[in-house]
């Protein structure tokens, strides 16, 4: 099935693309400088990590914890 159309994969996906493109910027900040077009959904994803990073490590262990029982 299509993490599109399963919540508990969209969710998932969504959280590994928040951690994965703040990582990304933390290390090589002029990929993500571009903030319109293709890549601005990236910054985006960036910038939600970096100001809620509490939420989204909560978030993440959350999903972790859901994976290894359910």
């Amino acid at each position: 099935m299509s993490a599109l159309f399963n919540f508990h994969s969209f969710l998932t996906v969504v959280l590994l693309v928040i951690c994965t493109c703040t990582y990304v910027k933390m290390q090589f900040p002029t990929i993500l400088q571009q903030k319109t077009g293709f890549r601005g959904v990236f910054w985006k994803a960036a910038r939600i990590g970096e100001r809620l990073s509490p939420w989204v490590a909560l978030g993440c262990f959350t999903m972790g914890v859901s994976i290894i029982v359910f």
